[in-house]
């Protein structure tokens, strides 16, 4: 019998943070849930909150078995890349009490995966995350990184299977 293993995606934002939900039964990926937490009122310990508090409510209620997370990447602003790397901690703090495994994957990484180029378009990422994923409407682009980091996960842990058991194989001659 074939492992379901629930993903949740979160795609960081400090005004928007995307989150998308996939089962995975084997290769197979389906579409669960998926949208994204508005902060944009309150100065930023409240826009924090406000992301810690809806992350906490989306893994209460999805119950996920693993969290895959955009990692953070330099912005032309530190100041921005500081504000990133905070709203991606208040998601992830979210998880804790949980004890959910987490994975963070490189922007280009999760593009990689999911589009075939590192240097995909926002487009790109949405239309394959709906191809893939059979949807019939198209996310927020938020929703759909974070689709694309669950889908990346997906296909690692697929890459990681089929290495362990060519390693077993090989080990047995």
């Amino acid at each position: 019998m074939t492992e379901t293993r629930r993903i949740l995606g979160i795609d960081p934002g400090s005004r928007y943070t995307g989150f998308g939900i996939v089962d995975l039964v084997g290769d197979q990926a389906s579409y669960v849930a998926s949208g994204t937490v508005k902060s944009l009122d309150g100065d930023f310990p409240d826009r924090l909150k406000q992301i810690f508090m809806s992350m906490t409510d989306i893994v209460r209620e999805y119950r996920p078995d693993v969290v895959a997370i955009e990692s953070v990447f330099m912005h032309k602003n530190a100041g921005s890349a500081l504000k990133l790397g905070q709203a991606r901690s208040a998601a992830l703090c979210a998880t804790f009490e949980f004890s959910i495994e987490v994975f963070e994957y490189a922007p280009r990484e999760i593009k990689q995966a999911v589009v075939g180029t590192g240097s995909a378009s926002k487009d790109q990422v949405q239309h394959m995350v709906v191809s893939l994923l059979s949807l019939q409407g198209t996310p927020a682009s938020d929703a759909a990184d974070a689709l694309a980091a669950a889908l990346c996960h997906g296909h690692q842990r697929r890459i990681r299977s089929q290495l362990g058991e060519h390693a077993a194989i090989a080990s047995l001659k």
